[in-house]
């Protein structure tokens, strides 16, 4: 048994303008099913997609805080130009520059237009074809720790692990890194990104369920009532949640 990851979950005041924005941040689509807006690759709606993390954007009554979000988005480029371009071009979107601390670094710190932080890599040979995301970034204390953790929940590749960073991707080489980076701090507020995963055709949405408590995680009300998924925090306090396979 094990999960994959299918989304990241980002919650908006304005669902529809924020999906806009990552859709065209990424050449994708959005996509409006029901409630929420999914950005996907274009072409048509395909859910799951059998190789990108697409993104979710979920309409919320409150606004995001001023705390950092402890989950972003990494997006890829392929030059220096490339980079200078994106930068330009999701400034021009509606992107905010954004100061987290980071110092003299060459990647972009950015947020979408409700505040939340995303950076534009300088071009990274390990992350030619992960498609416009690199990485989804979860801040953490304990990276090894993390690792075990979400190695044990997915089906995902450990890369690499050392006290600073751990990396898994997609045992198929395809799609982006999810990555834990060792930061100060702690987290203290809801996160405004996560991770949604979702079972395999045949496995048992309960019993992935239970297997997640038994390696740590630990129940979350957010106040979602009577939904078909589960929220769950992992053992550093992260949302996520298991959807349920239509």
């Amino acid at each position: 048994m094990a999960l994959r990851p299918v989304q990241v979950n980002i919650k908006a005041l304005d669902g529809s303008t924020v999906g806009r924005f990552w859709a065209e941040a990424l050449g994708w689509s959005a996509y409006s099913p029901g409630v929420t807006t999914y950005v996907g690759p274009a072409g048509g709606l395909v859910w799951p997609d059998p190789v990108a993390v697409g993104i979710d954007v979920v309409p919320v009554p409150e606004p995001k805080t001023t705390t950092k979000n402890r989950v972003h988005l990494d997006l890829a480029t392929t030059s220096a130009a490339h980079q200078a371009e994106l930068v330009a071009r999701l400034l021009d979107l509606g992107a905010t520059p954004a100061h987290v601390d980071q110092g003299e670094v060459p990647w972009t710190v950015l947020a979408d237009p409700e505040g939340n932080e995303f950076c534009v890599l300088e071009p990274r040979e390990i992350y030619r074809d992960t498609g416009p995301i690199a990485a989804v970034v979860v801040d953490c204390a304990d990276p090894r720790a993390m690792a075990r953790f979400w190695g044990e929940a997915m089906d995902w590749t450990l890369h690499e692990v050392t006290d600073e960073n751990a990396s898994l991707r997609s045992a198929r080489g395809v799609g982006p890194y999810l990555e834990f980076l060792r930061t100060p701090g702690v987290k203290t507020v809801p996160d405004r990104v996560h991770l949604d995963l979702l079972p395999y055709p045949g496995d048992d949405k309960a019993a992935e369920v239970a297997r997640l408590r038994a390696l740590g995680a630990t129940d979350l009300d957010l106040g979602q009532g009577d939904v078909p998924w589960t929220c769950l925090a992992d053992p550093e306090g992260h949302e996520f949640c298991v959807l349920a396979l239509s």
